[in-house]
């Protein structure tokens, strides 16, 4: 997928140029501006057309972990930190990111509840 795809309008969550270093490209779910401390921050769309953003961070001075958190996308563009689908915890940068794709590829078919289910602590 191109890197220039916009979500859906020009307010929506803008694509960013993914640094080699803390980006991932999904198939189908275009990278969004990195926060701070983002490994990676992508949209994901559900079959039902519901919007998703996938942020997986570094929050090694809170929790010493590495959490990826699913957020729903109002308006094509706001996603609200109360708001938490679900989150993850992970020890290690790799984990975090194989269940930050592992949570795309579930909003994508459909499957995110049961992915989360799979997934609790």
């Amino acid at each position: 997928m191109a890197r220039n795809d916009a979500v859906d309008d020009d307010q929506s969550l803008a694509t960013a140029p993914v640094d080699a270093a803390r980006g991932v490209e999904i198939l189908n779910a275009p990278p969004v501006w990195l926060q701070t401390l983002d490994l990676a921050r992508n949209v994901a769309i559900a079959p039902d057309g519901n919007r998703y953003v996938v942020a997986t961070f570094d929050d090694g001075r809170v929790s010493g972990k590495f959490i990826t958190a699913v957020y729903p996308q109002q308006n094509g563009y706001l996603t609200l930190l109360r708001l938490i689908v679900s989150e993850m915890k992970s020890d290690t940068p790799v984990l975090a990111m194989q269940h930050h794709q592992g949570l795309i590829q579930a909003i994508q078919q459909g499957k995110l509840q049961e992915f989360v289910k799979s997934h609790k602590s």
